[in-house]
């Protein structure tokens, strides 16, 4: 844990688990299958007793509850996933569905009925150009992506088309993971110098709104910029802007 891996690489787990996972090792073999539920993340994938690596970059793990291993890598390639909510532009209108670019290798689908309240006689007014943010029903190598915005029970849940106002940018799929998580101290200093809407796509995208386009272009250098600043950096990066 915590050091290089390259695709192609087998890993086996520990037979057994500890709380400290830093001290562990994974290593190369093709013996017993690894004890106990697994969860694989990004850059791993299961074969046979072990992990097979798919991406190069450094291998993490997360303890709690059931033990999660996933590959921390600087990619820019979106590969859809299922469940996945992102942010698309309409491109096309075909019939009864939106094709819409998400950053992958192909265009999503996006249904007219796949929003809240959507009928045949009250369709929504999605037109060429427009972000929407949605999820991914449908997500494999074998089929084209089928994007909708409402949830299991048929609530947009956040999800639609996103203002004609604001700023769209693309960023590092592992930066966005980073503002993705729990409490994120980025997110949670940057509230506080200014009030503004953001709204964060799995595919590295990332739309921003504030009061004036000075504050909004201001977020925007700031969280592109927090990819490479130390945690010490950006406080006083954001001391400067608030005049402290």
């Amino acid at each position: 844990v915590g050091q290089v891996v390259l695709p192609g690489d087998l890993l086996l787990l520990p037979a057994h688990y500890s709380e400290d996972a830093e001290g562990e090792r994974l290593r190369l073999s093709t013996g017993a299958a690894p004890v106990g539920r697994l969860l694989c993340g990004p850059g791993l994938r299961r074969s046979g007793a072990g992990l097979l690596v798919t991406k190069c970059g450094l291998l993490r793990h997360r303890p709690a509850g059931p033990g999660a291993y996933w590959v921390d890598s600087q990619q820019k390639r979106y590969v859809p996933v299922k469940g996945d909510h992102v942010i698309g532009i309409v491109t096309a209108k075909a019939g009864d569905v939106f094709k819409l670019d998400v950053g992958g290798s192909e265009l999503a689908s996006l249904s007219y009925l796949a929003f809240e309240g959507a009928t045949k006689r009250n369709r929504p007014n999605v037109q060429v150009g427009d972000l929407i943010y949605g999820q991914f029903l449908v997500a494999n190598k074998d089929m084209e992506p089928e994007m909708v915005c409402i949830d299991s029970g048929g609530k947009s849940s956040g999800m639609g088309i996103i203002g004609q106002d604001g700023f769209l940018f693309k960023v590092s799929l592992g930066l966005i993971r980073k503002l993705l998580a729990p409490k994120c101290e980025i997110i949670q200093e940057l509230s506080q110098l200014y009030p503004f809407e953001l709204v964060l796509g799995m595919n590295g995208r990332i739309w921003v709104k504030a009061k004036t386009v000075q504050q909004t272009l201001i977020i925007v250098n700031i969280l592109e910029a927090c990819e490479y600043m130390t945690a010490e950096q950006r406080r006083q990066a954001l001391a400067k802007l608030s005049g402290n």
